[in-house]
């Protein structure tokens, strides 16, 4: 037993009871030397920060890998978390250092591809995870790719040959992003070994620069983007740092691929002024914006209004409906695998397939009371199947007085597949200073039923450091006059938003181009 690995433990178990939430907790100055580096120089300087890591023994019992398993894997009804599995399969912890029952220790980079050596990257938890031990005898040492022909997975990790003939693994559509960085980090963190055999060759080439090849990176880039970084995976990857003492960057910095191999290497990478997870999951907020870095206004904070990971809560949702697909089965149901899901296509019977029925109605978010605020943003990722025009059926809505809007310029999933798309920043902005609830609107019938599922949501807003959303009134210039045709915000003197000027009475505030106007609507 390995004293020191035994103190992290104790001392990660305290951490994880005394800390509730899942926000990224990077260290101060960590990222530092990263600043206006760029490409191989930034790959570089990203090894060097994490290249040294307190790994745990390999194996079973007190401060070895199952030991870290039940901290960095496992589902609040004590399960280990099986990426490579369907969630059905998932099996229970039974203590702390245990085995799972029929699990392996999976490394995601076969130790093979170094010769095999029980270094650092063998028992590196950021390359290790729990995984049944079929699929991981199925999956053996082939690097991770699109399979095209002769699948023998498990109906969650395929396993068959690409369109080079070669043999590879895919991880199901919910996965794919987190394996991407995950293979992103081992190419950083051990891009100083020599890689050995032709399945390491088939993505990696030997140096420090790109390291990975420049099909499997750019692969990578495609399914991160697919597929966000989530709550989960933040979680895991302080888990992880608690106990190793280095983080995976590529979950931290979201787009940092980008700055490494992607469209953004002739750039400077400022992690100061980068998105990182916790904005980009809707887990925290910075005072600079990091969309526009170098024009913060100090007067204007940005804000959580409210944010849920639908596959680990339930968010405070409730219902709408109108039509169940048919008695006793409901419209929407949430699963701990992909969030929320509304669906008018019920398996019956012994039939082959599902029949569709007619069924409409609204997943309801609680109501956010946006006085003060004076812009707010809806981002969420949602993924549709089985309906090649999800817009025509499907819809978010916002019901604010009395009236349901629906929103536009929504990004929609193709329809066609279980591939998570993200909807976009949307501007609710217009809804300042009132209280409002979003719907997510599903309806079928009986020759389409799709399933439609909503997995993370963020809705984020700023508030003026005034007490209302007037703030400070300027004088206009003579020559300046107030255009009701062109954008303007308006409010009235309590200071809640207006959305028409033209239906308003008495005092209202109106600000346009920098001016604010005073009328008197009669």
């Amino acid at each position: 037993m390995n004293l020191n690995n035994i103190k992290k433990i104790a001392a990660c178990m305290f951490a994880a009871i005394a800390t509730s939430t899942a926000s990224a907790q990077i260290p101060e100055g960590y990222y530092d030397s990263l600043k206006g580096k760029k490409g191989a120089e930034l790959k570089n300087a990203v090894h060097d920060i994490i290249k040294k890591a307190e790994v745990l023994d390999y194996g079973s019992g007190n401060g070895c890998t199952w030991y870290g398993f039940w901290i960095t894997d496992r589902t609040s009804d004590g399960r280990f978390i099986d990426r490579y599995s369907p969630e059905s399969k998932w099996v229970m912890s039974t203590s702390q250092g245990t085995v799972g029952t029929g699990m392996n220790i999976e490394h995601s980079f076969p130790k093979s591809w170094w010769g095999g050596a029980k270094i650092q990257a063998y028992m590196d938890l950021y390359n290790l995870m729990p995984c049944e031990s079929k699929i991981n005898s199925t999956k053996s040492n082939y690097p991770m790719g699109v399979v095209v022909d002769g699948d023998k997975g498990n109906g969650c990790t395929k396993v068959g040959k690409g369109t080079d003939g070669q043999w590879y693994w895919e991880p199901s559509n919910e996965w794919k992003g987190d394996f991407a960085r995950g293979y992103m980090y081992m190419a950083t963190t051990y891009q100083n070994l020599s890689w050995t055999g032709t399945q390491a060759a088939q993505i990696l080439e030997k140096g420090d620069y790109p390291t990975l090849k420049r099909w499997a990176y750019e692969l990578y880039i495609k399914w991160a983007k697919q597929d966000p970084v989530t709550p989960l995976e933040v979680k895991r990857n302080n888990d992880v740092y608690k106990i190793q003492g280095n983080r995976n960057p590529f979950v931290d910095f979201p787009n940092l691929m980008e700055y490494v191999w992607g469209d953004s290497i002739n750039y400077a990478f400022d992690p100061a002024k980068t998105i990182t997870s916790e904005k980009y999951i809707g887990g925290g907020g910075n005072p600079v914006d990091p969309d526009n870095p170098d024009n913060p206004n100090p007067g204007v904070s940005e804000e959580i209004i409210y944010t849920a990971n639908f596959k680990a809560t339930d968010g405070d949702c409730t219902f709408d409906v109108t039509t169940d697909p048919k008695d006793g089965v409901n419209l929407w149901n949430r699963s701990k695998a992909y969030g929320w899901m509304a669906t008018g296509a019920i398996k019956e019977g012994t039939n082959k397939y599902p029949t569709k029925f007619a069924a409409d109605g609204s997943l309801l978010l609680p109501v956010f009371d946006l006085t003060d605020f004076e812009s707010i943003e809806l981002n969420f990722n949602h993924a549709v199947n089985y309906d090649k025009s999800p817009k025509t059926r499907l819809s978010v809505e916002v019901r604010c007085d009395g009236a349901t809007t629906k929103i536009d310029n929504i990004n929609w999933p193709a329809g066609g597949d279980w591939v998570f798309i993200n909807s976009g920043n949307i501007d609710l902005s217009q809804y300042a200073g009132k209280k409002i609830q979003l719907a997510f609107h599903y309806t079928s019938n009986t020759s389409i039923a799709g399933t439609w599922e909503i997995r993370d949501i963020a809705v984020k807003g700023k508030k003026s450091s005034t007490p209302t959303g007037i703030g400070c009134i300027s004088n206009p210039s003579l020559n300046s006059s107030l255009d009701i045709n062109k954008p303007y915000t308006a409010y009235d003197l309590s200071g809640r938003s207006i959305s028409n000027i033209n239906s308003a009475k008495g005092v209202v505030i109106v600000k346009q181009n920098g001016m604010t106007f005073k009328l008197i609507k009669k």
